[in-house]
């Protein structure tokens, strides 16, 4: 069944980030080190690590999470 426009799908624009990684990210090591950003807000915020990258997108998410629940 389509979702209305007002509410997010399992794969919602509202849930995307694009994740640039730089010339020092080394995958194997785990050394991220790049930009990420949400494609809905154009927030956005370099990483030096899988931790700063992940912290970033949670809090993105739980804003996004907490803009839906509001009526």
């Amino acid at each position: 069944m389509p979702q209305p426009d007002d509410q997010p799908g399992p794969l919602s624009v509202y849930r995307a980030f694009v994740v640039q990684c730089d010339t020092r990210t080394d995958v194997e090591r785990w050394q991220l080190t790049g930009r990420v950003e949400h494609v809905v807000s154009g927030q956005a915020s370099e990483f030096h690590s899988l931790e700063t990258l992940r912290a970033f997108i949670t809090r993105i998410l739980r804003a996004e999470r907490g803009r839906s629940a509001t009526p």
